[in-house]
């Protein structure tokens, strides 16, 4: 129940601009937004956004010139703790 209503609220940011309309460009590919949504997808609502937060949390380097390839990892065990 939880994890439909969390991956439409992401939908529903990145249909609207996502962070382009409030003037922020990641510094990731795939995007926070994506990875946050992928995750919640492949692991669940709970560690999923667990994943997001913690991938928003490394975003620290606005002057980023080119976006840092960070797919979600293929299973828990590839997680650094």
């Amino acid at each position: 129940m939880l994890k439909p209503l969390l991956i439409r609220s992401i939908q529903w940011y990145q249909q609207r601009g996502g962070g382009m309309r409030y003037r922020v460009d990641c510094n990731f590919t795939p995007t926070c937004s994506e990875y946050t949504k992928q995750a919640i997808i492949k692991f669940g609502a709970f560690k999923g956004m667990s994943l997001g937060i913690k991938r928003i949390k490394r975003c620290n380097c606005p002057d980023q010139l080119h976006p840092i390839a960070d797919p979600v990892p293929e299973s828990l065990h590839d997680i650094s703790k």
